[in-house]
C-alpha cells in the first residue's frame, strides 16, 4: 500500500508541470493573430501582417509539375509583408474574401490553425513568443480552379 501511495503522490506532484489548461485569452489571441494575417493580406495592411508573423517565418508550398516532380517554394516574413504592402490581397473582391479560421490544437506555447482563404488553404504553426502569439510556419495549398 505504501508504494502505491508514493507513486500516486509522485504523479500528482508532476501533473502541473506536464499539463496546463489554455485560457480563453490564448484562444482569442491565436484567432486574432490568424485574422491579422488573412485580413491584413486582403486589406493590404502590412502592419497587421508584420504583427502576425515572426520575423523568421517560413511559408512553404509543394508544387508538382506534369512529370510528377515536386519542388518546395518558400516565402519569408519579409516577402509576405512586402507583398501585403504592395496590395496583393486588395485585388480579391470583398465578396470573395474568405477568411475561415479554425484552431486545430493548442498545447502550452504552440498551436495549429487552419485558415481557408479565397484561393488557398493555410496550415499555420503559431507560437507564443515573448508573450505574443506569432505565426512561425505556414504550409499552404492552392484550391483547384473551377472549370467554367
Amino acid at each position: 500500500m505504501r508504494l502505491a501511495t508514493i507513486a500516486a503522490a509522485s504523479i500528482l506532484a508532476l501533473a502541473p508541470m506536464s499539463t496546463r489548461a489554455q485560457t480563453a485569452a490564448d484562444s482569442a489571441a491565436i484567432r486574432r493573430t490568424a485574422l491579422d494575417y488573412i485580413e491584413g493580406w486582403y486589406e493590404g495592411n502590412a502592419d497587421r501582417m508584420a504583427r502576425a508573423v515572426h520575423p523568421e517565418l517560413a511559408k512553404r508550398i509543394v508544387r508538382t509539375n506534369d512529370a510528377g516532380q515536386s519542388r518546395l517554394d518558400n516565402q519569408s516574413a519579409m516577402t509576405l509583408v512586402n507583398g501585403t504592402r504592395a496590395g496583393g490581397g486588395r485585388r480579391t473582391p470583398v465578396e470573395r474574401q474568405q477568411k475561415d479560421v479554425t484552431i486545430l490544437d493548442i498545447y502550452r506555447n504552440a498551436a495549429s490553425v487552419k485558415v481557408v482563404a479565397s484561393d488557398w488553404v493555410d496550415y499555420l504553426q503559431v507560437a507564443k513568443y515573448n508573450g505574443a502569439w506569432q505565426i512561425v510556419n505556414v504550409l499552404w495549398e492552392l484550391k483547384p480552379v473551377p472549370n467554367p
